[in-house]
């Protein structure tokens, strides 16, 4: 079975079939129900999490909230694993499923609907009223920021017309979700005031460079650092107020106090590092040197390209170079694509012959139904071939388009893992 629906397709070259098995180990690794499966046990009153272990006398009812992109996979696993001891709980995914002893929700993603917000309010609700002899255990995912939608004075529209801006301004996931955390009544910290005095135990697949788990899904489980006031100069940093027809935004403070956090224990569960080691190790299996090069990549993706092929020119022949991270996207134009598109389209000014450069999100969706692509020099003949200009896509922020139109994309649906971008470079 292949995460990659279009393997076969795409593997024209030997060069090319390493590096999609490369990836497909990756994914396999970060595969969100296996990892559950593994990780998470009960034996008699003691339930185990990896290396830690909790026990269980004192709990009257274990309850499981989920959220975020990896959210209905965990939690399905997590059905499996807990059995009846799941006294009730709610799953809110971007994905329709089936659930047995949870109630799943689905809402709405990349930006926050009325549907998020009613879903996040029935959770808070759930959580306000456990007791301190409860336990919840908690699924935090990426995905989860816009998910946790729960305005006070501002609209969901109002937030999403915030969050596009930042998008467009080309913003980092730090920045985002800082200012995320400052509209909404469910992130920075508020869950875990809402669920006080209940134990908490929050399982957190990381999407976000560097694993700070504050900042993936906005820290909902987790004290904030953050105030307002640096909400607020993110938000004049990109002129936010200038390009959103918003005459005010009004932000909310994070909850301080110690007591909601002392009863919370925050587990970063799995992170884009077990994939880049997964893929390593593939790597050497195939015949190849591989280094990890960093597993907090940043900056703008078109310059990204660039250094990576830059590193790919110095190393070795049968090297392979591993990247994982989140890069950003400055949009110009109102085109179609996503930061791994746009980084693979960028790469192909540069790339030689020899190279192959595989950039995906681990999600499978690459802000569009295409993960990622492959690029060579297969990939630059086609383009060629079709009379297409790179510069003309990459200016126009088409990149979704001109991998279509090459047919060098890569399709693996929603793949219920999430820990942020995977970038396989290969030189033969």
């Amino acid at each position: 079975m292949r995460k990659i629906q279009n393997f076969e397709q795409l593997s024209s070259s030997e060069t090319r079939k390493t590096a999609l098995e490369i990836a497909e180990a990756g994914l396999w690794a970060i595969d969100t129900p296996t990892i559950v499966r593994k990780g998470i046990r009960i034996e008699n009153s003691t339930l185990f999490i990896q290396n830690r272990a909790f026990s269980l006398k004192d709990v009257r009812n274990v309850y499981v909230v989920g959220i975020g992109k990896c959210a209905l996979a965990a939690c399905s696993a997590l059905e499996e694993v807990l059995g009846d001891r799941i006294a009730g709980g709610i799953v809110l995914d971007i994905k329709e499923g089936a659930l047995e002893r949870l109630r799943l929700l689905v809402g709405d993603h990349p930006f926050p609907t009325e549907r998020n917000a009613k879903a996040t309010a029935e959770i808070i609700t759930l959580l306000k009223v456990l007791e301190q002899d409860d336990l919840v255990l908690f699924v935090v995912s990426g995905g989860g920021s816009t998910l946790l939608c729960q305005p006070e004075s501002l609209s969901c529209q109002d937030e999403a017309a915030i969050v596009s801006s930042l998008f467009r301004a080309g913003a980092t996931i730090q920045e985002l979700n800082i200012v995320r955390k400052h509209l909404s009544l469910a992130r920075g910290g508020y869950l875990a005031m809402h669920a006080y005095p209940a134990r908490s135990i929050s399982l957190i697949f990381s999407d976000v460079p560097g694993d700070n788990m504050e900042f993936i899904a906005s820290g909902p489980t987790i004290k904030d650092t953050t105030k307002k006031e640096d909400a607020e100069q993110i938000l004049k940093k990109y002129s936010v107020l200038e390009t959103c027809v918003i005459p005010k935004i009004t932000l909310l403070e994070t909850p301080k106090e110690g007591k909601y956090f002392k009863n919370v224990t925050n587990i970063l569960f799995v992170s884009n590092g077990v994939a880049l080691e997964a893929m390593a190790e593939k790597a050497k299996e195939l015949g190849f040197h591989a280094k990890i090069r960093t597993s907090v990549l940043t900056g703008e993706a078109r310059d990204v390209a660039k250094t990576i092929v830059e590193d790919l020119q110095k190393a070795a022949p049968r090297t392979v170079l591993l990247y994982g991270g989140e890069t950003t996207v400055t949009i110009k134009h109102p085109g179609k694509g996503g930061r791994n598109l746009e980084l693979g389209l960028s790469s192909l000014r540069f790339l030689q012959e020899g190279h192959v450069l595989l950039p995906l999100a681990s999600d499978g969706r690459d802000n569009t139904d295409f993960a990622g692509a492959i690029c060579d020099m297969i990939t630059k003949k086609k383009a060629l071939d079709e009379n297409l200009s790179l510069e003309e896509y990459l200016e126009n922020n088409r990149s979704y388009d001109f991998f279509e139109r090459v047919q060098e994309y890569l399709l693996c649906g929603n793949t219920g893992s999430n820990v942020s971008d995977l970038i396989i470079a290969i030189r033969e």
